[in-house]
């Protein structure tokens, strides 16, 4: 089976960056990680389903700025791309982690141990 009718069947027409559903039809392949000219990254873990507009936006930038380029694309990525290769799925994480609490978000080791609070003031707090 192709990539693109892989990744339809698994996900739907839903964009891996901007996390909105269009027609099959619109929907093209795109490489996480820019090719630029090497086939080595032609690969199911390095390909995503993305619209039209994000691929335009995307061109051949790096995945980290891309990624950070506007909150939710790496949440997105994360839903949309659990089949990337795990430097792909790692980078996304950390991005994820980086925008703070939410309820999808696992809790952090301090929050499981209720250490938020009970240190008092610290030099290393941001």
């Amino acid at each position: 089976m192709d990539t693109r009718a892989w990744l339809l069947a698994r996900h739907g027409p839903m964009c891996a960056y901007c996390g909105t559903k269009h027609t099959a039809r619109v929907m093209t392949l795109d490489h996480v990680a820019p090719r630029r000219g090497q086939t080595a990254y032609d690969r199911r873990d390095n390909l995503v389903l993305a619209c039209r507009d994000c691929n335009a936006k995307k061109r051949d930038l790096a995945p980290l700025a891309f990624l950070l380029g506007a909150k939710g694309r790496a949440a997105n990525l994360l839903k949309f791309g659990a089949h990337l290769s795990a430097g792909l799925l790692d980078l996304a994480r950390s991005l994820v982690r980086d925008q703070g609490p939410s309820s999808n978000a696992p809790a952090t080791a301090r929050e499981t141990w209720g250490a938020l609070d009970d240190e008092g003031e610290s030099p290393y707090r941001d």
